[in-house]
């Protein structure tokens, strides 16, 4: 590799964190994000650098246009989607040394990615250029191909529509992990008052199985049948195998990791808002278990 190859690499594994994050917020997948980042890899050796005065505003605008490509691919597979969809669990722990991602706080957390995929293509790209990663408004509209006054219409519209859809401040993990933890001891030990006491009444239990693994293929929502939800889980967990459990952050939520038999079977985030748990998100396909293993 001579010096110029040297430099062109060691500029794209600068921003690599940043370019994988860019494709995850857009995409909502770990492995497509991948896939974005090594496409725009090849892109960046193919071309002329000579005449880039900002590598990382030129990697990202690579990195979007791939994305932004994947996403409307990904947009049609999801029509035939069997059961809610969620986004690919990504770690988020600071004490896991394999981080390779810039993202943190409620921009990676599961509520903020299910409102992100309630946009269309480039209102998501431009929310997430705009107010995750503050690009400039011309470096986004290089980005994503518009005009600068296109790209602001665009962010506002996008802006309004997020903030309309919030639905309040998610705990940090750190000041979310002892009621998580008290939520899952109760729904465990089948404690009925312990495990209402601690969910928000109108609490919402998602589960993705894809239609491979099983799940509840619908919302399940209110304090009451989603206790009985989880303590019924619990109740099957002996039948199914030898089931490991573990706490761990997974997209800026405290998250119980469950293993039957030594394997990868599911992965529970627990949304805590205003100190009881507001929301569950246990994704069990295990095509978006490839990251955490």
């Amino acid at each position: 590799m001579n010096r110029a190859d040297a430099a062109s690499a060691d500029e794209f594994t600068e921003h690599r964190a940043l370019l994988f994050s860019i494709a995850y917020e857009i995409l909502g997948s770990v492995a497509d994000a991948e896939d974005v980042v090594s496409e725009s890899w090849l892109r960046w050796q193919e071309h002329d650098r000579s005449d880039v005065e900002n590598p990382r505003a030129y990697l990202a605008r690579i990195v979007t246009r791939q994305a932004l490509n994947a996403a409307r691919a990904a947009g049609r597979r999801r029509e035939t989607y069997v059961g809610p969809w969620l986004p690919e669990p990504l770690k988020t722990g600071a004490d896991d040394p394999g981080l390779d991602h810039v993202l943190t706080g409620e921009a990676v957390t599961t509520a903020m990615l299910l409102v992100l995929e309630s946009l269309n293509p480039d209102e998501r790209a431009v929310f997430v250029l705009r107010e995750v990663f503050d690009f400039a408004y011309p470096e986004i509209a290089d980005a994503i191909g518009k005009s600068e006054p296109a790209v602001r219409q665009i962010a506002h519209r996008a802006r309004k529509h997020v903030t309309a859809r919030r639905t309040g401040v998610i705990a940090d993990p750190a000041d979310a992990q002892e009621v998580a933890e008290r939520f899952l001891f109760a729904a465990e030990t089948g404690e009925v008052q312990t495990l209402m006491d601690v969910l928000a009444p109108g609490v919402i239990y998602l589960g993705d199985g894809g239609g491979v693994a099983a799940a509840a293929l619908r919302p399940i929502e209110g304090a009451d049948r989603v206790a009985r939800m989880m303590m019924g889980l619990f109740a099957r967990a002996p039948s199914v195998g030898e089931v490991g459990l573990r706490m761990s952050v997974v997209n800026g939520m405290p998250a119980m990791i469950v293993t039957v038999d030594g394997d990868l079977d599911s992965v529970f985030c627990i949304e805590v808002s205003g100190g009881v748990v507001t929301a569950v998100y246990a994704v069990r396909n295990p095509e978006k278990l490839d990251g955490l293993r």
